[in-house]
């Protein structure tokens, strides 16, 4: 498709929503495309979350852990975000695969770029193994067709194309956003001030509440599991004979660190907006409060690092094979096959760990111990973080 550029980018929703602004041509503050920074911002910044399902008897991770506002409400988060910026989204789900299929066909064909929530192992791409299909994914931008292809932006530098059925396929595997479908109308933000203003309000709002689940209290309830012995829950209970742990761990480390799908723990990129704010909304205090976002970001890096140590030469090359598999996307079509032959061999080694452990030189209990101080920092860290940027926000 002519005319629609590929931006990259580092979370694959605010990267979808700038690339369809940027390709409608809708200016930032500064008269060029809008940053993923500043739409960050205006959409309600980070968020916090820590689920923990029933897995004692999987072998795969099913740690949940959210960094994005409303993680949990996709459609919501997407609704919210263009109503902030005063433009119009026309945000459709149905049931009918017919139905979907023909508005996606009529969408592209008229050459409008449309914002899709397709299932992540449907696709294919990221090379997941059939028993996470139906597990969910991440916004992404459908902006041609081409030879029974359908074009795809995934934050990728470079074309990827994904075979029309299979794309339909993937767009109609989660029940709860079943073909979802979203096209933003070409338009002008005219008051990025009060958009940008009220997106941080809404973060700092969000991360205020009680929540231990969905909010700020997530990281101090994760902190405690990881050293509880009598919660079913608690990770020494959960992993005592250690199986799933790797894939627990690993999880960690993909989910809080950008090598992984859906850009890690974005306490960076949350610097980055309130840089960007500071100038906007005249509060120079935001860009002060910027540098301790970047001290949050290397903790969490730590806690990434504690989890999955690169020193543990198993733990390294996993870490590699994660990091070849990402890399493969933002290639597109050129590194699908090195993603293919990484995801393969990530999947055999993870279900191969999940049984029998690498952890020659690592103490278990040792470990759960620094994660769960770790966790404990965080959490400090950001519920100060966020009162000082409630109180900035108010005065």
């Amino acid at each position: 498709m002519s005319g629609y550029e590929l931006r990259g980018g580092l979370q694959p929703d605010v990267s979808a929503v700038a690339a369809v602004l940027a390709h409608h041509g809708v200016e930032g503050p500064d008269g060029k495309a809008p940053s993923e920074a500043l739409l960050f911002a205006a959409s309600g910044g980070i968020g916090a979350g820590y689920l923990l399902w029933d897995f004692a008897h999987e072998s795969t991770s099913t740690t949940v852990f959210g960094f994005r506002a409303r993680w949990q409400y996709p459609q919501d988060w997407l609704k919210s975000t263009v109503d902030r910026l005063g433009l119009r989204a026309d945000i459709h789900t149905t049931g009918g695969k017919r139905a979907a299929a023909k508005r996606l066909t009529a969408d592209l064909g008229a050459g409008r770029p449309v914002i899709v929530l397709p299932d992540r192992e449907s696709l294919g791409y990221w090379r997941l193994p059939p028993e996470l299909s139906g597990a969910g994914g991440h916004f992404v931008v459908a902006y041609g067709e081409e030879d029974g292809r359908v074009l795809v932006d995934d934050r990728n530098l470079a074309p990827l194309t994904v075979d029309r059925k299979t794309f339909d396929r993937a767009r109609d595997r989660v029940g709860s956003y079943k073909n979802l479908l979203a096209t933003i109308q070409p338009g002008e933000v005219s008051d990025w001030r009060t958009a940008v203003r009220d997106g941080l309000t809404d973060c700092a709002r969000n991360l205020s509440a009680p929540s231990k689940s969905f909010s700020l209290p997530a990281w101090e309830r994760w902190a405690k599991a990881m050293t509880d012995e009598r919660d079913p829950k608690g990770w020494p209970r959960a992993f005592s004979e250690r199986r799933g742990l790797f894939g627990a761990l690993l999880n960690v480390w993909e989910s809080v660190t950008p090598a992984g799908m859906a850009g890690g723990h974005l306490r960076g990129l949350f610097a980055d907006a309130l840089t960007e704010a500071s100038g906007l909304l005249d509060l120079p205090v935001l860009a002060e409060q910027a540098s301790a976002w970047r001290g949050i970001g290397e903790r969490w890096a730590e806690l990434a690092e504690a989890a999955l140590p690169a020193s543990n030469a198993e733990f390294a090359w996993v870490r590699g094979l994660v990091s070849a598999v990402s890399a493969g996307v933002r290639e597109g079509d050129a590194g699908q096959d090195a993603a293919a032959a990484a995801g393969a061999e990530l999947w055999k080694l993870r279900a191969h760990y999940n049984d029998e452990m690498p952890f020659t030189d690592i103490e278990v209990g040792d470990l759960f111990s620094t994660m769960g101080k770790l966790l404990r920092d965080i959490h400090a860290a950001e519920t100060t973080a966020i009162r000082e940027l409630s109180e900035a926000l108010t005065e």
